[in-house]
């Protein structure tokens, strides 16, 4: 598909256009980086985010849904059949943009081999212009999920590194994640696998590690949820398909990694001993990114990289010492 083999300059130029336009509002934010055991994290202030309008306002007593008719303006290409891609119309990184499904999909809902496959598409085609793509998934209450219609959302790389220092170090968490907790590298359960090569794999091998991963994930959540003394539970289904569990999906063109939520956020101290936040994360956590929303979040974060250990131990299942991330 030549809108495909394009993708990076396709949304670079619609982004530019969208931009100078109005039609989307990018929010521009300062960037530190902090540690985790080791690991880098890029900490984004933004506190303009602060007045963007809430995701999924009611019309008229009906929830709005971005992706049925998606704006003109933002629009980028028709993927597939099933599929079709759009710009992030509120982004604090440049060209965020979005994968949809063409009909009402649940984003509750296992992911189906449709939609891995077109995933890997929008990674194959950045790497194929020497550029690099990580892509994130947010299903569930605890997951930072704001729309209900199914989607997976794409950051290229350069544009992440937008506000970085140079000399800096960061690199995308996903592709350092190995899957031997036993390094306790994260203090958060994940699971991980390498993708053999996202060039010949086939829609179904890809569906397939996505399940093994998920599978995993299922029965760690329910056997957290299974502990004396623990007031978790899993989510209740209504539809057969519907997952019982909240969690994170992060992409790149050689993992896959998937991180079952507990909470969507956790409250931390201020510098003055107050208590501030929620601090909400959703899927660009696996990719090594948090945004942040207050100034007093954003200096409290700064003074003590403690507390964004804290924040991460927080959102998951916490970290066991044991292997659960082997290659399949």
């Amino acid at each position: 598909m030549p809108a495909i083999r394009a993708l990076p300059a396709l949304v670079r130029g619609q982004f530019r256009t969208a931009q100078e336009a109005g039609d989307l509002t990018f929010y521009s934010t300062q960037v530190s980086i902090l540690s985790c055991n080791g690991l880098p994290f890029q900490i984004r202030f933004s506190p303009a985010l602060a007045s963007k309008p809430k995701s999924n306002k009611p019309r008229n007593s009906k929830l709005v849904d971005p992706f049925e008719n998606p704006q003109k303006g933002l629009f980028l290409a028709d993927l597939s059949p099933t599929h079709y891609l759009v710009l992030n119309k509120f982004p604090v990184i440049p060209d965020h943009f979005i994968l949809a499904t063409k009909r009402f999909q649940e984003q509750t809902d296992l992911l189906e081999e449709e939609d891995i496959s077109a995933a890997y598409e929008c990674l194959k085609a950045y790497r194929a212009q020497g550029e690099e793509l990580f892509g994130f998934f947010n299903s569930g209450e605890h997951s930072g999920a704001s729309q209900p219609h199914r989607h997976i959302q794409f950051l290229p790389v350069e544009s992440m590194r937008n506000g970085i220092e140079e000399g800096t170090s960061w690199d995308v968490l996903a592709d350092n994640l190995t899957g031997n907790q036993d390094t306790a590298d994260l203090p958060f359960t994940y699971f991980v696998s390498e993708i053999p090569d996202a060039d010949i794999a086939t829609p179904s091998q890809l569906h397939k590690i996505y399940t093994a991963l998920y599978d995993r994930a299922l029965r760690a959540t329910q056997k957290f949820a299974e502990c004396p003394g623990n007031s978790f539970s899993l989510l209740e289904t209504t539809r057969k398909g519907e997952s019982p569990i909240s969690y994170n999906i992060g992409l790149t063109d050689r993992k896959m990694v998937l991180c079952p939520r507990v909470s969507e956020g956790s409250k931390i101290k201020s510098i003055e001993g107050d208590v501030i936040g929620p601090i909400a994360l959703n899927g660009t956590v696996l990719g090594g990114t948090l945004l942040i929303k207050s100034n007093e979040e954003w200096q409290a974060l700064r003074n003590d990289e403690s507390k964004l250990k804290e924040v991460l131990q927080a959102i998951g299942i916490p970290s066991q010492k044991i292997s659960l991330g082997e290659r399949l």
